[in-house]
């Protein structure tokens, strides 16, 4: 595979539009497995199909970290600086987040639900996924524990990345093979940990989730130099459906995640090589572009949405009867959505603009992210947005 560093081309180095398009996919899936763990459907014939379709879906939040760490290597400059990255991660994940925050305590105020000043702090200021206790790390916004994680990561990358782009490519493939088998082992190292704290410990913990977000950075890392070997777009789409059946139908709980990971990273690198060479992907449409773009709004909006509405109704719990239940399934989509593309275009879109500095370069007091890469000129090394949504280049497909 040739060196993406060394192409200087902006179709390389720029464009990974089918990464945003599958990001949307991740977000459908967390979102149908949602709508079939708060029993939105009540008739038990519909309630299994959901559950069989989605039964993997929280999976969908490991495809989000691994391609985080994918997408932000990738668009890493060398002259960047640490303060500017994380202000740009700041300006980007914070004013949906606080919006949303305000939003789940009003709704807390109207329900009367009792919300401890621990709990409202921790979510606000992004750290209650550190917070084993039950009831702080799944509190207010339930979804915002894995923006704790993330910010966890963007706390690190930059520290790390100097170190990341010196490594050598069999130091990067052995962090590639070993995050799965590490997933794994994480089912049995849970035994060492309190009763109560283990689904803490294998799903929020921001440690253990920093997994899958490394074995992004680690591909991204190899396939800038040219060093990844994977199968293309068609083959790895095929592998991923298929360990999603059999994951989904018949392997243990301690074994799909690590199977699902090493699926997401085979799709994540084969639609940005894709992208890169130009080759097709059905992952690039404009529909779903635009809606990959909108997925984190939507991903912040719609849980709340769906347990409020259920409990205005009195629904919550027990679902909706006959095809009812599947109509609020789509009704919820389609009304999450558009409370999303809202977020997204008055709120998410002006605050990165607003808050979100441009990339310059590194100052004598503030260092940058890394050395460029052997064979890459320093105009050329990487590309020009740094993908998320609002900071991509004109005309580019956002990736993250």
């Amino acid at each position: 595979m040739t060196s993406v560093a060394a192409t200087g081309t902006p179709s390389a180095l720029s464009r990974l539009p089918s990464l945003t398009g599958l990001r949307w996919i991740a977000a459908l899936l967390v979102f149908g497995f949602h709508a079939a763990t708060m029993r939105v459907v009540a008739e038990p014939g519909h309630q299994a199909v959901l559950e069989r379709i989605f039964t993997l879906g929280l999976s969908g939040v490991q495809f989000f970290f691994i391609l985080s760490g994918f997408v932000l290597v990738w668009s890493a400059r060398p002259e960047d600086t640490r303060r500017a990255f994380w202000r740009r991660r700041a300006a980007k994940i914070y004013p949906n987040h606080i919006l949303m925050w305000a939003v789940a305590l009003l709704v807390g105020l109207w329900f009367a639900d009792p919300v401890s000043l621990r709990a409202a702090l921790s979510n606000l200021v992004l750290i209650q996924a550190w917070d084993p206790t039950p009831g702080i790390f799944y509190s207010i916004n339930t979804v915002s524990w894995s923006l704790a994680c993330e910010m966890f990561f963007y706390l690190c990358l930059p520290f790390a990345l100097p170190w990341i782009r010196r490594a050598r490519p069999g130091a990067l493939w052995a962090v590639v093979v070993a995050v799965p088998l590490l997933i794994v082992a994480l089912w049995p190292a849970q035994l060492l940990v309190a009763e109560e704290n283990r689904w803490w410990f294998t799903q929020v913990f921001p440690i253990t989730r920093s997994l899958e977000f490394w074995m992004g950075v680690a591909a991204a890392e190899l396939m800038r130099r040219g060093s990844w070997r994977g199968p293309r777009l068609t083959v790895a789409t095929i592998v991923f459906v298929a360990t999603w059946v059999v994951a989904g139908q018949w392997i243990r709980a301690e074994l799909w995640a690590g199977l699902l990971s090493v699926a997401y990273i085979l799709v994540i690198t084969a639609a940005a090589d894709a992208d890169v060479h130009r080759r097709p992907s059905p992952w690039r449409s404009r529909p779903l572009v635009w809606l990959g773009e909108v997925s984190f709004a939507f991903y912040l909006v719609h849980v709340l949405v769906m347990v409020t509405v259920l409990r205005l109704t009195g629904h919550y719990g027990v679902g909706l009867p006959g095809w009812w239940g599947p109509f609020a399934v789509v009704a919820f989509l389609l009304v999450n959505l558009g409370l999303a593309a809202m977020l997204h275009r008055w709120v998410e879109n002006p605050m990165m603009r607003l808050f979100g500095p441009p990339r310059r370069a590194a100052s004598a007091g503030d260092r940058g992210l890394g050395p460029v890469p052997a064979g890459a000129r320093r105009s050329e090394s990487v590309p020009a947005g740094d993908g998320r949504p609002g900071s991509a280049p004109a005309g580019t497909g956002r990736t993250d």
